[in-house]
């Protein structure tokens, strides 16, 4: 088994109960947008933990196995499609990862947040920390069952909506997924606010 070259960071301060939250979906023209925080405890360890978009889908999906079973305490939800059209992507973001945090059991005493802003609903307070994916352990598995839910919803949906390759695309804005909607129009799962085509179609 090869392990990281990088050495993730346990926690921001030793000792303290910390959860890690991030998202996956923001970029995307389809879905949900879908946070996961996670605690984890401090012998917690996997030799390939990492930022979920430097791993591939089938360690990804080992990792999220792993970290269900193992960490302290996980929790993962979403905005909708029509959430993100109605505040935005950026408050629907933070609507989703103030979700997952509010859904935890084991309450954390500080949050560590990917990224360099967030809007605190919790009341725990947070640290905000760029690429916090790639530097912390309990970011960096926040990471990887946001995305390994998203993708897994993703695919569900595709079976419904074949024509959009949402089972390898998962909803991003590929030249397929494009034309797809080009040719078909739009889902009840596309984000309408979004820019869907190059010259931006009048779909609805």
């Amino acid at each position: 088994m090869v392990k990281n070259k990088i050495t993730l960071h346990k926690f921001l301060v030793p000792g303290r109960l910390e959860a890690g939250c991030d998202e996956a979906g923001r970029g995307c023209l389809a879905g949900p947008v879908v946070a996961a925080a996670v605690v984890l405890s401090p012998d917690f360890n996997h030799p390939l933990l990492n930022d979920s978009k430097k791993l591939s889908p089938e360690t990804r999906d080992q990792l999220r196995v792993f970290i269900e079973a193992y960490a302290l305490d996980w929790a993962v939800a979403e905005a909708s499609p029509e959430e993100i059209d109605d505040i935005n992507i950026l408050n629907a973001t933070m609507l989703a990862m103030n979700r997952a945090i509010n859904k935890l059991t084991l309450k954390p005493q500080h949050l560590l947040i990917d990224g360099n802003r967030f809007r605190n609903g919790s009341g725990i307070p947070h640290s905000c920390l760029v690429k916090g994916d790639a530097r912390f352990s309990s970011i960096a598995a926040a990471s990887v069952l946001a995305k390994t839910h998203r993708d897994e919803q993703m695919a569900a949906l595709h079976l419904i909506y074949p024509r959009y390759g949402w089972y390898q695309n998962k909803g991003y804005p590929t030249l397929f997924h494009r034309k797809a909607i080009e040719n078909h129009g739009i889902s009840p799962w596309h984000r309408k606010t979004f820019r869907m085509t190059e010259r931006q179609l009048d779909l609805w």
